[in-house]
């Protein structure tokens, strides 16, 4: 063990742990631990029944131990006497490969495998409602395009500025805070960092985020479409590979297109070929097709990709280059789980590199107005069920994932699937009444 938890906690004044772990649908799960007892649960782990939670687990299961890691605890920043752990998941001494925490741990390590060390950087955006969820909190936040509102962002100043205070407070570079393209839409913005580092960040940021919301009579909400006619929310992942000394950019190259080395090219090239399949993970939910195959929004335009292609610095395509040693995949959406969204994006470039992966042709132009132009280029697919089956098809990324994680994922996310096409709606009462 690197830190003796209870010696922190005495020297922070923690009084409890949350030692909390995320389920495959992204759920954040945890115990309530006194200090008293922390170190125990370090060697041990907490117990769960992990039926009782989104995992393919049944009642009959022995406990499910979720063992804090002590590098990544942190101090809640708005309740001092309480701190947040990541655990990892074991069973009877055995990793839980389904776990999404350990599918993450694994391709680390194999990429390490390879000399790679990829860090990546998250763009999380989510909405402001009442706390009931129906409509936008600020009823004066009505602008036809309303990205970057000055005066709407000072409405919202108090929430947003201390959850901004708090990622100062823990060292995380936070850098920028913006209104985004949709009303009641924000995001914020931090430092990259090792893609472990930034999934736990990204799972604290998100409970943080309802937190300070709550706490202002608010409530956060990071679901992809909220509302008919206006911009989704996604999760845009910044990607760079770095030498295991974290000291060398692999991916850039300046004598090369858009300053993106040969290997950084393979990466990309992974990412492409498994993009179709790289929507069940990065779009998980039935509302995240609302979001990539939206029609025109409030605003006159979506932010969302719907098909496979990449540029330079254009925002309408599903992959862009921004600048040299990096891309941003523009696919993820505030549903994704943070570790599973960085696990594709590792598993898939990690393929690439292996297959020396050909990223294809490069399109500069705009995908809104002149998307029917491209030829070839396959589609995303159009709602959850597509995504399931091309990613049960992709059998090299379903291994690259885990086979225990990649049957697990589909089980649960079908029967998910099932239930949604059992629901009644309002449109089907709208549509078909009077038929």
């Amino acid at each position: 063990m690197t830190k003796d938890l209870a010696k922190w906690a005495k020297e922070k004044g923690v009084k409890y742990f949350m030692v909390s772990y995320t389920d495959l649908f992204g759920g954040q799960r945890a115990k309530l631990v006194p200090t008293q007892a922390i170190n125990d649960m370090a060697v041990d782990g907490a117990g769960f029944a992990g039926f009782a939670t989104w995992l393919d687990l049944t009642p009959a299961h022995p406990d499910m131990m979720a063992v804090p890691d002590p590098e990544a605890v942190i101090q809640l920043p708005w309740k001092k006497d309480v701190a947040w752990v990541a655990s990892n998941c074991v069973m009877e001494e055995q990793p839980v490969a389904q776990a999404p925490r350990n599918v993450l741990r694994r391709l680390v390590d194999e990429a390490a495998k390879e000399g790679l060390r990829v860090k990546t950087g998250v763009e999380p955006e989510f909405f402001l409602l009442t706390p009931a969820g129906d409509r936008i909190a600020d009823p004066y936040d009505n602008a036809e395009k309303p990205c970057y509102d000055q005066q709407a962002m000072m409405r919202q100043y108090d929430c947003i500025s201390e959850a901004c205070d708090y990622m100062l407070e823990m060292g995380w570079e936070a850098y920028q805070n913006d209104h985004e393209d949709a009303t009641g839409q924000y995001e914020m913005n931090w430092k990259y960092d090792d893609v472990l580092q930034t999934a736990d960040k990204h799972s604290f940021f998100k409970f943080m985020m309802k937190s300070v919301a709550e706490k202002h009579g608010l409530r956060a909400t990071f679901m992809p479409k909220p509302f008919k006619g206006l911009t989704g929310s996604g999760c845009h992942a910044h990607i760079s590979v770095w030498s295991l000394d974290g000291n060398t950019n692999v991916f850039a190259d300046k004598t090369k297109e858009l300053g993106l080395s040969e290997q950084g090219r393979h990466f990309l090239g992974g990412i492409m070929k498994h993009a179709s399949a790289l929507a069940a993970i990065c779009n998980p939910t039935v509302n995240s097709y609302k979001r990539i195959n939206a029609p025109r929004t409030t605003s006159g335009a979506t932010w969302a990709p719907n098909t496979v292609t990449w540029t330079g610095n254009n925002r309408t395509h599903m992959v862009r280059v921004p600048g040299p040693g990096r891309f941003e995949l523009r696919l993820p959406d505030g549903a994704a789980n943070p570790y599973l969204m960085q696990a594709v994006i590792l598993a898939a470039g990690l393929d690439g590199v292996r297959s020396k992966a050909d990223p294809g042709k490069r399109h500069d132009i705009d995908m809104y107005q002149m998307g029917h132009t491209v030829k070839n280029a396959p589609k995303l697919p159009l709602n959850l069920l597509d995504a399931l089956r091309e990613y049960d098809k992709d059998k090299t990324l379903k291994s690259m994932m885990g086979d225990e994680f990649s049957a697990a994922f589909l089980k649960l996310k079908h029967k998910e699937w099932n239930d949604y096409c059992s629901h009644f709606s309002a449109w089907e009462t709208q549509t078909t009444l009077d038929i």
